[in-house]
């Protein structure tokens, strides 16, 4: 005999039916594994209602007086799709600050509840319990700076800029926020500089093992950031290894900036517009968002106080090396708030004033290092060992960079750097320059032409000199203009320029070159760009001719089409969006479609 499942209804009913025929509840009870008030219970829902008296009922109370009110679900929900970062914790503070008269304000897990209820927040798995860590935190503000240094701040010429950060343990308040090209050593230390000079020295600084902070790990000496808190009497901390968690106030204030900034910013013209915008959203962290380790009070709430009474205690300036008073670290905030000393400098900065650039050549200095190998804007410079700690002036713009020790001429290289590259410079430490430290050339016949087939290995011949011109250009027919300081390659039919080079060739010599002859007009440009496509990465960045660009977060993952000129690479995002970005790699274009199909062998 097959065995037959019955329902739970069909369970009761018989259990009802066994009741009727006269059986006592107490055996019936015991047969089906239930309570005697149970078949009780069943039995007079079955003379009210019939079999459909059996089946199962709710649970759910008829009213449920502490359950939110319907205004307060929508004020919640209204609030959260407004901000969609805004977590229970900060939705309760908001309505607390806004709800109007009458009106309750729920609790945090009220608050969530709501926004799970209404599929605005995902439900997840609860984590270790906020009692369960071990916190710490320094007494009093200025006791302790957190410093790291963190990178997304984008330009519109692809290059990612970094940002030294630097909050205040105690406080949270965000104490240094500068944007700079590139983390250097220097760049480093004229940010924390700039922030001694604006609120003071504090008793330590914490920082991870970062070259930039220690030589922890490489030599054991004093780098400059050891040198500018030793001489103001800073504690220096240093974290274990692989230990982040140890500065986590700096890494969170980290997180926070991505999110609510960087993520969702287009590039930036420039690093002043990037610095700019870094400025106006560290006035809003530290004056007016409330923080949640401080129980909702704003950062400033904590540290101004402490600050303006540090400064008034110890008015002498910090003691800063002479080497950092070359260029202004750009300050923290634009706007006056708060207590005096709180946010911005005073008016009467005795430091100097960074130079505007505006345009053309610019002149800096660097200090060969012990490998002899100086690195400059993503280019290293070989100068050899036994010059190392001298100081290198270079001369740069677009086309050329020359280097000079003691005012000679050493090395003439073919620039790579754009024009967000040279403004760069200028803002660290550079300045306009001169003319180009060249011999004079008379005014006739210094502009030659020759003739030459560029051989297998993408060189030619010139004057005794073998000069790289390009490997693509291989066994070409081109003619090359001649002059002082560069060589001109180009087509001989339409006079297109192909490549430019450092002349390595003396001015005496250019009339004596092998097939040499006058000048004619100067090459031209290419007037037709090139037109690619390429498919952007998870956020947003394409790679065309060895030159990466970036074109925001919002278009990750997307194709878009390029068009490539000598001096420019336009990108089409839409019908009506176009991008323009300055070429600053001589690379020829290797690949045009975003992806090439797969092909498949039939058999």
């Amino acid at each position: 005999m097959a065995l037959v499942e019955l329902s739970v209804v069909e369970q009761r009913y018989r259990a009802v039916l066994a009741v009727e025929r006269g059986e006592p509840v107490t055996v019936v009870a015991a047969q089906f594994g239930v309570s005697r008030q149970t078949v009780h219970a069943w039995v007079v829902r079955y003379r009210a209602a019939g079999l459909s008296g059996l089946a199962d009922r709710s649970r759910r109370p008829e009213s449920c007086p502490h359950q939110a009110s319907p205004e307060v679900e929508a004020a919640v929900c209204e609030l959260r799709r407004e901000h969609p970062r805004w977590g229970a914790r900060r939705l309760v503070h908001e309505l607390a600050r806004t709800a109007p008269a009458g009106m309750v304000v729920p609790s945090r897990m009220t608050v969530y509840r709501i926004l799970a209820r209404h599929g605005l927040t995902e439900p997840k798995a609860r984590r270790r319990r906020r009692e369960d860590y071990v916190r710490w935190e320094r007494p009093v503000a200025m006791a302790l700076w957190q410093m790291d240094i963190v990178g997304g701040v984008f330009l519109v010429d692809g290059t990612e800029c970094k940002v030294v950060t630097g909050v205040d343990d105690h406080s949270r308040f965000c104490v240094i926020a500068s944007v700079v090209s590139r983390a250097t050593g220097r760049a480093v230390c004229q940010a924390f500089a700039g922030a001694l000079g604006r609120f003071g020295v504090p008793e330590e600084v914490l920082t991870d093992n970062g070259k930039q902070f220690t030589d922890r790990f490489g030599h054991g000496g004093e780098v400059l950031f050891d040198r500018i808190c030793r001489d103001n009497g800073i504690a220096h901390r240093l974290t274990q290894p692989a230990s982040p968690t140890t500065t986590g106030k700096v890494e969170r204030f980290h997180l926070t900036l991505r999110r609510e900034l960087l993520d969702h910013a287009v590039p930036f013209a420039s690093l002043a517009d990037a610095q700019a915008a870094v400025d106006r959203w560290v006035v809003e962290y530290n004056i007016r968002r409330p923080h949640q380790a401080l129980d909702m009070a704003c950062p400033a709430d904590r540290f101004s106080e402490t600050a303006r009474a540090r400064q008034e205690a110890d008015p002498l300036p910090p003691r800063l090396p002479a080497i950092l008073g070359l260029a202004d670290p750009a300050p923290v905030s634009t706007e006056t708030t708060g207590p005096a000393g709180a946010v911005t400098a005073p008016d009467d900065d005795p430091r100097p004033v960074q130079v505007v650039y505006d345009g053309g050549p610019v002149e800096f200095e660097r200090i060969v290092p012990n490998s002899g190998n100086l690195g400059v804007a993503g280019r290293q410079f070989w100068l050899g060992q036994a010059r190392a700690g001298l100081t290198v002036t270079f001369w740069a713009d677009h086309d050329v960079i020359h280097l000079l020790i003691a005012g000679v001429r050493i090395k003439s290289l073919r620039s790579h750097l754009s024009s967000a590259d040279l403004a760069a410079l200028a803002a660290d430490g550079g300045r306009p320059a001169g003319p180009a430290p060249l011999p004079a050339a008379e005014a006739d016949g210094t502009a030659w032409e020759i003739d030459r087939t560029i051989n297998r290995f993408g060189s030619v011949s010139v004057g005794g000199k073998v000069v790289l011109i390009a490997e693509i250009l291989a066994g070409r027919r081109v003619t090359i203009r001649v002059e002082p300081a560069t060589l001109t390659v180009f087509d001989p039919q339409t006079r297109e320029l192909l490549r430019t080079r450092t002349n390595p060739i003396p001015v005496e010599r250019l009339a004596r070159l092998q097939g040499a002859r006058p000048a004619g007009p100067p090459p031209r440009p290419s007037v037709e760009p090139i037109t690619v496509q390429r498919r952007t990465d998870p956020i947003g960045r394409i790679m065309i001719a060895g030159q990466r660009l970036n074109v925001g977060r919002e278009h990750g993952g997307a194709i878009v089409t390029a068009h490539v000129s000598d001096t420019t690479i336009t990108i089409e995002l839409d019908p009506t969006t176009r991008w323009t970005f300055a070429r600053t790699t001589s690379k020829p274009v290797r690949s045009m479609k975003a992806y090439r199909p797969r092909t498949t062998n039939v058999s």
